[in-house]
């Protein structure tokens, strides 16, 4: 009998790490749903720059309150789940407190304390956080898409972290041994007075429950996160790394169209010859993407990575004059999609059957990827690398290259071109007038 909770714990943290693992397998497929793409070059700036954004948390501080809190919340929230290393060890052998066994009581107090005061210091900045959602209202939380769940799911991490703080502070008030050393019970010995009228054995029970409502809580927790935003807490690091490095106004050339465009430049080649026997004959590909399967796997891991913060579109200036567009709801809307397509996936025995539908059209209108300005302010403004605009030139070249979709003034604009090689309706005499206007 006695084995039996240290039986039920492992069982519990075996199911909840299960369930994790499963959901990460399932994320990994639907991110190699995308196109093969090559970010293995410059690893040295590639490291610094994960060490620098997702680590060191760079570019949230360029908003000093938003990333001071959100600071607080990183590194107490990390540093105070070291005290699940010991609640795992407690709860597999049947211990109590192990690290008093191992460490100095000096030395055990001060990490303790330490998390105690990251663990107060949490929960306040959480409150302030809900307080920037729900009070305050900050404009950037109000937009179309984060109605219903988008809403709720801020609000349900920060309960999420305000319970967990609170358990673990409970979990030291009322472990009577712990109070008795004196040590490291900075925060928790302003909380003990409050059920100083309990017997030491009810003192135990709620000690106990609070140990195992906290541990679950951190499993709940954990696979949480793949249905969550929060999720970023994960994939800031490998998004961070697998960035973009060249120039964020630098677009990729599609090699179909510029061997189209050096055979058009060329006086010597003939349009009419047949292909030599070491070029590749094969049908070009798709141009741009009208749905997930046409994106890169980084486009789909940005997805993922997005923290809906809306940082991209509080800058996104085709937004601020009233536009459709939002470079948050280009990456929710993405996310949402390419969970529909690993759910058919599922549902078809790993094979994913056409439901017809697809990102274009039935989750991205024309009128919010032609409201673009391609400035790269989205790009700029993201704490951890997502790159929006990539996924909207993507859909445009789609719209233009296989679809004749463009808007007027822009049909107009290449059909000039293809004409007077000049944008305006001049004449090919007459085209370099616009400079004397």
């Amino acid at each position: 009998m006695e084995y039996i909770p240290n039986i039920l714990f492992a069982i519990v943290l075996i199911l909840g790490i299960g369930y994790f693992v499963k959901n990460v397998k399932k994320l990994s497929r639907n991110i190699k749903l995308g196109k093969d793409l090559d970010v293995s070059d410059n690893k040295p700036q590639r490291w610094k720059n994960m060490a620098y954004i997702a680590l060191g948390q760079s570019k949230m501080v360029k908003r000093p309150i938003a990333g001071l809190l959100h600071i607080i919340v990183y590194v107490g929230f990390v540093i105070i789940n070291i005290e699940v290393l010991e609640i795992i060890l407690d709860g597999l052998f049947g211990t109590h407190r192990i690290g008093l066994k191992v460490l100095p009581t000096s030395v055990y107090g001060f990490l303790i304390g330490s998390f105690e005061i990251l663990a107060a210091l949490v929960f306040v900045t959480v409150v302030v956080f809900w307080l920037r959602r729900n009070v305050i209202k900050l404009k950037r939380f109000l937009s179309a898409e984060m109605k219903g769940w988008p809403k709720n799911d801020g609000n349900y991490i920060l309960y999420f972290e305000m319970v967990l703080m609170t358990l673990f502070l409970v979990m030291n008030a009322t472990d009577t041994t712990f109070q008795s050393l004196d040590s490291g019970n900075v925060i928790s010995q302003f909380i003990s007075p409050l059920f100083s009228g309990l017997s030491e054995e009810t003192l135990h029970i709620i000690e106990r429950a609070a140990w195992w409502l906290h541990i679950v809580g951190i499993l709940v927790f954990l696979n949480y996160l793949y249905f969550s935003k929060h999720l970023h807490i994960l994939l800031a690091f490998p998004n961070t790394y697998y960035g973009k490095l060249t120039p964020k106004g630098q677009f990729p050339n599609n090699p179909t169209v510029t061997k189209e465009v050096q055979l058009m430049m060329d006086p010597n080649a003939d349009p009419f010859a047949a292909p030599a026997e070491d070029d590749n004959a094969a049908e070009p590909e798709k141009f741009g993407a009208s749905d997930v399967q046409d994106l890169s796997w980084l486009n789909l891991l940005n997805a993922y990575t997005c923290t809906e913060c809306g940082r991209c579109t509080s800058e996104c200036p085709a937004n601020l004059t009233g536009k459709k567009l939002s470079p948050r709801k280009i990456m929710m809307d993405t996310r949402d999609r390419l969970e529909e397509v690993g759910k058919n996936i599922d549902a078809n025995g790993g094979k994913f059957v056409d439901d017809g539908k697809q990102l274009l059209g039935d989750y991205i209108t024309n009128e919010e990827l032609w409201a673009c300005t391609s400035c790269n302010a989205c790009v700029e403004a993201c704490p951890v690398s997502i790159d929006p605009l990539n996924i909207i030139m993507q859909m445009r070249q789609y719209l233009v290259m296989e679809q004749s979709a463009a808007p007027m003034e822009l049909n107009n604009m290449m059909t000039n071109i293809e004409n007077n090689g000049a944008p305006w309706p001049y004449n090919q005499m007459d085209r370099l007038k616009w400079k004397d206007e």
